[in-house]
């Protein structure tokens, strides 16, 4: 491997090599489907939770983090209980109040919002979160083709999501947002997005390079991003990579 590269770069070749070696072109399938339908079994409370809150949108924003757990490139189980409380607890967590702040006003401001999501049952939370977010200006952004357990138009259909919001594909099955292997459409759209917002360590990885008017939301899953963004593993974060 050129060490070089991009973890999701890696990971690209990586699992194009396994979907050749296997004949199966999508070996993630059935877990990304128990995983939609995991949490789409909580979204009915979650949702209510979100409704009650008193902050809406802070509260969806720190379950959308929360759902980035779900995550099968770093581990090799994420067990239902876990997830639940992870949830759970995200709605007690503190977030970064200036770094939402901004978060929120850059919704607000903004008049086109390319939003980039992660993995498969995670997609439900951001579900959520659009739901609070100016709909009609805002398109989300799944994998091209299956790579891992990151999201795909099919998962966008399985979830409803497609149902609320613009749903698009960046062309490429890499587990991140690397620009040069994205389809022309999409990298058109994404030049013209005023505001991106990214899921997970995989679009964090291949942007956080750029200079982007885009926010962040991700937990941090291992020791190299935790000392990069300054903070312990397991953090929940807004970043604002415009600052970066």
């Amino acid at each position: 491997m050129d060490l070089s590269q991009s973890p999701p770069a890696m990971g690209q070749y990586i699992h194009r090599v396994i979907r050749e070696i296997t004949g199966n072109a999508d070996p993630y399938r059935e877990v990304k489907e128990t995983s939609n339908r995991l949490v789409l079994s909580l979204y009915p409370r979650l949702r209510e939770r979100v409704r009650d809150s008193h902050d809406p949108l802070a509260t969806a924003v720190r379950l959308a983090i929360a759902g980035n757990i779900i995550d099968f490139g770093t581990r090799r189980s994420v067990p239902d209980d876990e997830i639940a409380r992870s949830l759970d607890e995200a709605l007690e967590s503190e977030i970064d109040e200036e770094a939402f702040r901004a978060f929120a006003r850059a919704i607000d401001g903004a008049a086109d919002i390319l939003y980039l999501g992660d993995n498969a049952g995670e997609i439900v939370l951001d579900k959520l979160l659009v739901e609070h977010m100016p709909r009609e200006k805002t398109t989300f952004v799944v994998r091209g083709s299956p790579v891992i357990n990151d999201a795909t138009r099919a998962d966008a259909v399985q979830v409803g999501l497609a149902e609320v919001v613009d749903v698009i594909d960046n062309g490429s099955d890499a587990p991140g947002t690397i620009l040069e292997d994205c389809s022309p459409d999409f990298r058109d759209r994404f030049r013209r997005a005023s505001l991106i917002v990214a899921k997970g360590q995989g679009n964090f990885e291949t942007l956080n390079d750029r200079n982007l008017p885009i926010f962040y939301l991700l937990k941090v899953k291992c020791p190299v991003i935790a000392r990069d963004i300054g903070c312990p593993v397991g953090s929940a974060l807004v970043v604002d990579g415009s600052r970066s």
